[in-house]
């Protein structure tokens, strides 16, 4: 029998409105369901289910009156450490900051309590979110409920542990060199980063995003028609565009004719796992076998684009601790503070050229996608790595190597999502990246929609170790 932790937010909803469910119900059900989780996984920050309760009988009692006040109206959501909650302190997954309530909803949080949506939990991140892991100063150490040895990814690993999990079917991360795919791929789940802008978020800073993280494309558009609204806060926002996200069909009858470039060589970072990239063909040839032409691809990212961006976010990271006192600064996770310290060398000319490997990137992903409606690849060279480790390579001199098929299409503004399309060996998940010409967000969602009715049945999610 399926429990009510089970179900999509579609599922919920059309539950909620033919009272066959109540929000107060199903939020019991979850929050059950993550007091047997948690102690493994530790992906929630502010869990608070008093206040989540309070939240899903006001829900309830609308739906009672037939007047739900959104979209999402008492479907449980959790939000990323770094999206400001009013009231409640802002970490960014560091000890070395004193806890401030924020003074407002950023955005996504604003749209999400306008919507209805309960919520249930923050959830956490490494320290600054420059990991692709769980590890922080400041929340405990983060894990992957597919094998509690290994790690969700990063930065928004909270929210990809606490997807996989079944801490409801709604979650928010953000993503600035593939925080959001990472997780996504290394937990199964799907997530869309979206093309910048679409997602008005404070604070914008180029090649950020916010984004929604679900079982499946159909709840990530639901959370879409809500989270895209726009916001003048966001100086990077889109304006307002009728789009109707929850147009998924016609499903696979849309693969005939479209083009797809298939890369399997980011061009520098980690080499592609053989388990990795058999899984990304045989997605690829299952959409060719639909009637899509899948077409390969050149390598175009650069070591010097990859070292480039990584050497000014190092000196952006120096320059910020710089204004930490030395007690605050010993708090920050030693990783990180070896990784900004290496700054220190670099002069000013070195500072610009790295600036400059940004729009490289830009220019280099644009033109090497212009040719194509879409192109996939992997989301990430390797499976989940350990827990314990800061990233792959665990170099602080090292940071990036992983993230070369992910962060081109944040300096690109092209909307990417991840999919999962298969498992390791030892039964990790393996996601599919999908990236679309910049805007074409819908697009997006509905070639992975459309994967997902090709893939075929996925392995039961993952249930909590037994008491």
């Amino acid at each position: 029998m399926t429990q009510l932790h089970e179900l999509s937010a579609s599922e919920l909803l059309a539950g909620y409105r033919s009272r066959q469910i109540s929000p107060v119900d199903a939020l019991l059900d979850v929050l059950s369901h993550v007091a047997r989780w948690e102690p493994h996984l530790q992906a929630t920050y502010l869990l608070r289910p008093e206040a989540a309760l309070a939240q899903a009988r006001q829900s309830e009692a609308r739906w009672l009156r037939g007047a739900p006040c959104g979209p999402l109206d008492g479907v449980p959501v959790t939000l990323k450490d770094n999206i400001a909650t009013q009231g409640d302190p802002t970490p960014l997954g560091t000890a070395a900051l004193p806890l401030v309530p924020a003074a407002a909803d950023a955005p996504p949080a604003a749209r999400l309590r306008e919507a209805g949506a309960v919520l249930l939990a923050k959830t956490t991140m490494p320290d600054y979110g420059m990991l692709s892991s769980g590890l922080s100063s400041f929340h405990a150490l983060a894990r992957n409920p597919w094998d509690l040895s290994k790690g969700p990814g990063g930065s928004s690993a909270g929210a990809g542990a606490a997807a996989a999990a079944g801490y409801g079917p709604l979650h928010v991360g953000t993503d600035i060199g593939g925080s959001l795919r990472l997780p996504a791929s290394w937990c199964g789940i799907f997530t869309l980063k979206p093309s910048l802008g679409r997602i008005p978020i404070d604070p914008p800073y180029t090649g950020r995003a916010a984004g929604p993280m679900t079982r499946g494309v159909e709840d990530a558009a639901l959370m879409m028609q809500v989270l895209s609204q726009p916001d003048a806060r966001d100086s990077m926002s889109l304006p307002a565009q009728p789009i109707d996200w929850l147009q998924l069909a016609p499903g696979v009858q849309r693969l005939r004719g479209l083009r797809l470039g298939l890369l399997l060589d980011a061009g520098c970072g980690l080499a592609t796992d053989p388990e990795v990239r058999a899984a990304v063909q045989a997605a690829a040839q299952r959409l060719a076998d639909a009637g899509a032409i899948v077409e390969p691809m050149e390598p175009f990212l650069t070591r010097a684009m990859l070292d480039g961006m990584d050497h000014f976010w190092r000196m952006r990271s120096h320059m910020d601790m710089r204004t930490l006192t030395v007690e605050q600064r010993a708090k920050v996770l030693p990783y990180i503070r070896a990784w900004a310290d290496s700054a220190a060398t670099l002069n000013a000319a070195q500072v610009y050229e790295a600036s400059q490997q940004f729009h490289a990137t830009r220019v280099a992903t644009v033109r090497a996608c212009a040719g194509y409606d879409y192109v996939l690849s992997p989301v990430a060279p390797i499976t989940a790595f350990a827990a314990e480790l800061p990233s792959p390579t665990d170099d602080p001199l090292r940071p990036l190597e992983h993230i070369a098929f992910t962060v081109p299409f944040n300096m690109s503004e092209q909307p990417a999502a991840s999919v999962n399309c298969g498992y390791s060996a030892s039964g990790l998940p393996i996601g599919l990246q999908i990236a679309g010409q910049r805007f074409d967000d819908l697009g997006v969602l509905q070639l992975a929609h459309a994967f997902e009715q090709l893939r075929g049945a996925q392995r039961p999610w993952p249930a909590p170790p037994a008491p």
